[in-house]
């Protein structure tokens, strides 16, 4: 081995030229950082190879040229020196660190707006891995790609994606619901808040209506319902009129009361909110968003703070590291570790927790009043109406069959009370059985009369709003996280993978590929141009 001689150098012995051809391989793999510092010893002498730039190789061994070749290591200066025994490891290398430090100084002054470019791409990846994270979130609302393969309830196909949330619109839905209606409100209770005689009231001056209705519909029909109802509507006695007004008033009163008795048969709760849910699959997504949009806010806007941080990191590894894939890993990083981070901070720790002078608790957790009041106004708004629980009983599959029947018993009551006055009693079953069904259909056309005293008198809103502000941080967690929680890790991949894209453009601007590649197809585009502007000519 050939070495440069100095006051203080030598000549090493065919041991150590080994051991050096070693070092310099580990070196020309770039597991070492080309400006490290090596220290050997031998025979209580000390001595130490220094990695240099702009340096003449010293060798001329076959391994040596093989490094000068890498891209890892760019130049290197081998040089050795036989120093006193009493120097120790520590003082040689505080004696170089400066030297480092001047060479990375050197190397940003040499291009400073590539190395800068570093932190800002790194701030926009996390902004936008975060960004459209959340967006993946609730977006697609259907499924957007070329369906050739897809899984029952997965947001991603072969080739295309859904939103997580409108994909998994079931799912969310009934865990939604089971925390509703187990925690949050009793039905039974709620519905004995109505009045039989309020309703009665209301309800009573549409039963007229919505028998004539059905009347003129049956009127160009044979047999005893024409004739029963010409009697009912043109041919009334005045001292009748009190008589079905009172029956009238007794058959709602009856009606509002079975149905409180049995509101849990009446009312599939369950059901009412998942068919609304599937049916507008951006509903569940609404609710969620008013809930959290200070957090969805939070994730979006962390990435940035948090990618700049992480990208200044980056910077500094390019500048000691001549390893360009740094930056490629270091942007993987970045994209993974913003959405990790953000998503932990949302919802973590679950109960306050105090670490010195802070108090610590997750972000979502810390707004748990102004969440309740957010939720309970978007349930009680747009999920739980009137209108939507009247159409719930009515056309549930499950539960109309247990509604027409008590509707029908007390029609009869009614109508065997109402015969009976006219002397029609043989004619008050077939009545029944025929105005049962057509009462039925047309009852939610009228209906709409009840539907602001139900609203007000049920009082959903501040039931449900009074409820949540009681639970517990760990069951209130459970309202949002379970939309992060579906596909957590597809999101935080997802932002590792855009991460890694955008670390390979850094990679380019650092090494110069990427303004040399655009510097191409620039040419490229104008040589196209001005050949196409030679054939016009030509023509």
């Amino acid at each position: 081995m050939i070495i440069r001689r100095g006051s203080k150098c030598q000549a090493l012995g065919m041991g150590c030229r080994r051991f050096h051809m070693a070092i310099l391989a580990v070196f020309s793999l770039g597991v070492v950082p080309t400006r490290a510092l090596v220290y050997l010893s031998r025979s209580q002498k000390n001595f130490s190879a220094r990695w240099a730039p702009s340096s003449p190789y010293v060798s001329q061994s076959p391994l040596l040229r093989y490094v000068q070749k890498s891209t890892c290591i760019r130049s290197i200066r081998l040089v050795t020196t036989m120093t006193d025994g009493s120097d120790d490891f520590k003082e040689n290398w505080l004696s170089r660190c400066p030297e480092c430090i001047k060479l990375a100084i050197n190397k940003f002054k040499s291009r400073p707006s590539a190395y800068l470019l570093i932190p800002a791409v790194a701030a926009f990846v996390g902004w936008f891995t975060n960004y459209l994270a959340v967006q993946m979130i609730f977006y697609p609302i259907k499924y957007r790609g070329i369906p050739l393969l897809r899984w029952d309830e997965q947001p991603l196909g072969l080739l295309g994606w859904q939103g997580i949330v409108p994909c998994k619109t079931r799912a969310m839905s009934d865990t939604m619901v089971n925390m509703v209606t187990t925690q949050l409100l009793n039905i039974e209770e709620v519905f004995r808040r109505l009045d039989p005689a309020v309703v009665a009231t209301l309800l009573g001056p549409e039963v007229p209506k919505l028998l004539e209705s059905i009347a003129n519909d049956a009127l160009p029909q044979s047999g005893v319902a024409p004739k029963l109802f010409r009697a009912l509507f043109f041919a009334l006695p005045g001292r009748m009129i009190s008589t079905i007004a009172g029956l009238n008033r007794s058959f709602l009163e009856g009606l509002t009361v079975g149905m409180q008795d049995n509101i849990g048969a009446l009312l599939n709760i369950k059901n009412c909110v998942i068919d609304q849910m599937m049916q507008d699959r951006s509903l569940l997504g609404e609710l969620f968003k008013k809930c959290g949009q200070k957090e969805l806010d939070f994730l979006t806007n962390s990435g940035l703070w948090f990618g700049f941080l992480l990208g200044i990191i980056q910077m500094i590894v390019a500048l000691f590291w001549e390893n360009p894939w740094a930056l490629s890993i270091g942007g993987a990083i970045v994209g993974t570790a913003t959405n990790w981070l953000a998503l932990k901070w949302i919802f973590e720790p679950v109960n306050p927790t105090r670490i010195g002078p802070f108090n610590l608790q997750g972000l979502f957790l810390r707004r748990q009043n102004e969440v309740a009041k957010e939720f309970s106004s978007f349930f009680a708004k747009n999920v739980l109406t009137s209108e939507k629980l009247w159409e719930s009983i009515l056309n549930d599959p499950s539960t109309k069959p247990t509604f027409d029947h008590l509707f029908q018993n007390h029609l009869r009551k009614f109508t065997y009370s109402l015969a009976g006055g006219f002397g029609l009693i043989p004619g008050a079953r077939l009545f029944t059985m025929f105005l049962a069904p057509q009462a039925i259909a047309k009852l939610p056309n009228h209906l709409h009369v009840l539907h602001p005293y139900v609203d007000k008198t049920l009082g959903l809103q501040a039931t449900l709003q009074r409820q949540m502000e009681r639970m517990t941080s760990a069951k209130f967690e459970r309202v949002l996280h379970p939309i992060f929680e579906e596909d957590e890790l597809t999101l935080i991949l997802a932002g590792g993978f855009l991460g890694f894209v955008a670390g390979l453009i850094q990679q380019g601007i650092e090494t110069g590929y990427l303004w040399e590649w655009l510097s191409k197809r620039r040419d490229w585009c104008r040589k196209l141009v001005g050949r196409k502007g030679n054939d016009s000519e030509k023509h």
